[in-house]
């Protein structure tokens, strides 16, 4: 099941990567809180390591790390979304991986930013997701994430003119916080907002979930 998953996401995002670059690569500019978020991850993992951007698609949370002065690599399962990526960053380096299996050595990073990088996964993967993400951190290590609050899973047979075969999850803050605890992983701070303008982004509500890894 899970290679078939894998394969499916894989599929439908280097089909989507041109498109995905072109609507998504700058939309940090709108989003004040993010900005504000991400200035804080990178100001409390500057200096204590590499940081990995997972599901990086085409790398716009990569570029911002790696402008704070962080020492950033973008990670994602899509060629696709990477020939993208390295396109529009040739000073940062990126790299084919999978959440659920991760191709990198224990406690290698200083942190590890994931932007709605689980929101094609259903919720019976997260336990796994979050054991390869506490692995790879360093004792103190920090993991921000980010994804849509609630109960549906979204079908999608297409985005930006293109055909995909896409299931979008959302998920609740109280069942994620389980998961990440049962990882090994400790909470920092649960925040929620609502979205941004139609413009800025789809129309639902969001999450965001500061977390460390112990430091024993």
């Amino acid at each position: 099941m899970n290679d078939r998953l894998t394969a499916s996401i894989r599929d439908s995002y280097d089909t989507l990567a041109e498109e995905y670059a072109a609507h998504l690569f700058g939309e940090l500019k709108g989003k004040p809180l993010d900005r504000e978020f991400l200035n804080r991850f990178a100001s409390e993992v500057r200096g204590r390591g590499e940081v990995c951007d997972m599901g990086c698609g085409p790398g716009q949370v990569t570029r911002y790390l790696h402008e704070a002065g962080v020492p950033a690599f973008g990670l994602d399962l899509s060629p696709g979304m990477l020939e993208q990526a390295r396109k529009l960053n040739r000073d940062i380096r990126f790299r084919t991986g999978n959440m659920l299996a991760l191709e990198l050595e224990d406690q290698t990073l200083a942190g590890i930013t994931a932007f709605y990088a689980i929101v094609n996964l259903p919720e019976a993967l997260l336990p796994l997701v979050f054991q390869e993400m506490h692995r790879v951190l360093q004792p103190s290590g920090l993991l921000l994430l980010a994804f849509h609050v609630g109960n549906q899973v979204i079908q999608v047979q297409e985005l930006w003119g293109q055909p995909v075969a896409m299931e979008f999850f959302y998920f609740q803050p109280a069942a994620i916080r389980h998961y990440l605890e049962a990882a090994g992983l400790e909470i920092e701070q649960i925040i929620e907002r609502e979205p941004y303008a139609p413009e800025v982004e789809h129309q639902s509500q969001r999450a965001y979930i500061f977390a460390r890894k112990p430091r024993f």
